[in-house]
């Protein structure tokens, strides 16, 4: 299961419409002020107020509607006129060409405005295919593992970011990728679609995990530096990830930290955070060999929960500057399954944080079933 969650709806389409009942609204302004200025005396002129009745259709209707009523206005305030003194007095053509002006200014606006609101969603719905083409689905299963997923935006209406995740399948493996690119926007998503592109690409050849990891490495390390070389001003950046196999053949499962926050393993009630003893540098900090990257080996068996996430998670606040204790909030978990571990959590840290996250955050929960041979890993 992949849940994947903003915090306000995004429409991609034509921009917002109410229904036609508000259309009341400003006919019901144009009538009332006709009304009670056609009965007042002649010295008092109320047919000013009647611009607001186009103004308050502009704000929701569009140039049609708009001009509808901002008519309706103007022969609103001719009527005023004819029955106070006659339309060619200089006060009445001067109220007379003020709502004309106005409506006609707000008809232009609103159409300025319906362009820019179609652009702009052309340009999300351009967004939402390029990130979903980058970050695909994760299979519900793969192998002897079961996955769920959850990625939360930072922003309503973010479509495009750096954290990064993916899988594949290699004889006799799973594996598997999460990252955090330094930075956001555009340049944080190439880069994030460079690491991805060359995980996916190597993880087919048949290479060893440090072989996967330097080919990442060497290929986000070339792409910084082809930027940095066109753009000399832009901001030195770097991934951070962790690269990992889960063997199929046993109760195993080996990782590459670049950088990365360890992941998490819950076995019966018990957090245990599987550091590495020796960190890489983050991805495109150099261009480092296969033999500079040490593969670590945990255990992971059945009926054992591994959590991966991206530091959005962990680096999240509350309102006192408390960061989520997602250790502590792993180990009180009862549940059985990935799927409602990466609810319950994504539903915590939007509760910790009062509903506002300040940098996107990733969390991929696996777990394996039994069946497979041979003994455990130490470690």
């Amino acid at each position: 299961m992949r849940v994947r969650v903003r915090h306000s709806a995004t429409r991609f389409t034509s921009p917002w419409r109410p229904a036609h009942g508000l259309l009341i609204v400003p006919l019901a302004i144009i009538a009332t002020t006709a009304l009670i200025d056609i009965n007042t005396p002649e010295t008092i002129h109320l047919g000013p107020f009647l611009i607001a009745a186009p103004a308050l259709t502009a704000a929701f209707a569009g140039p049609g509607l708009t001009a509808a009523v901002g008519a309706l206005a103007v022969v609103a305030q001719i009527v005023i006129a004819a029955l106070h003194g006659g339309v060619f007095t200089p006060n009445h053509e001067a109220q007379i060409a003020a709502v004309l002006v106005i409506s006609v200014f707000l008809v232009v606006f609103r159409r300025l405005l319906d362009r820019y609101e179609r652009q702009l969603g052309r340009v999300r719905s351009v967004a939402v295919v390029a990130q979903q083409g980058l970050l695909r689905p994760l299979p519900r299963r793969i192998g002897p593992l079961s996955i769920a997923s959850v990625y939360i935006a930072a922003e309503a209406g973010a479509q495009i970011g750096g954290d990064l995740y993916a899988v594949v399948p290699a004889p006799g493996v799973t594996r598997m990728v999460v990252g955090d690119v330094r930075g956001s926007g555009l340049p944080a998503f190439g880069h994030a679609a460079v690491v991805l592109g060359a995980f996916r690409g190597s993880a087919y050849r048949n290479l060893s995990l440090p072989g996967v990891v330097s080919h990442i490495a060497n290929a986000s390390y070339w792409n910084m530096a082809q930027i940095a070389e066109a753009e000399p001003d832009c901001n030195e950046s770097f991934v951070t990830a962790l690269v990992l196999d889960v063997r199929d053949d046993d109760h195993s499962v080996q990782l590459v930290n670049c950088g990365h926050p360890p992941p998490m393993l819950l076995r019966a009630g018990h957090v245990r955070t599987l550091e590495v003893s020796d960190p890489a540098l983050p991805l495109g900090l150099g261009a480092p060999s296969e033999g500079e990257y040490q593969v670590e080996t945990f255990d992971f068996g059945p009926g054992d929960l591994l959590l991966l996430y991206t530091d959005g998670v962990i680096e999240a606040r509350d309102r006192r500057g408390t960061f989520y204790p997602l250790a502590d909030r792993l180990g009180a978990w009862t549940g059985a399954d990935p799927e409602s571990l990466v609810r319950h959590l994504h539903d915590d840290l939007l509760r910790h944080v009062g509903g506002r996250l300040s940098d996107d955050a990733v969390m991929i929960a696996v777990t394996k079933s039994s069946g497979v041979r041979g003994a455990a890993a130490s470690r």
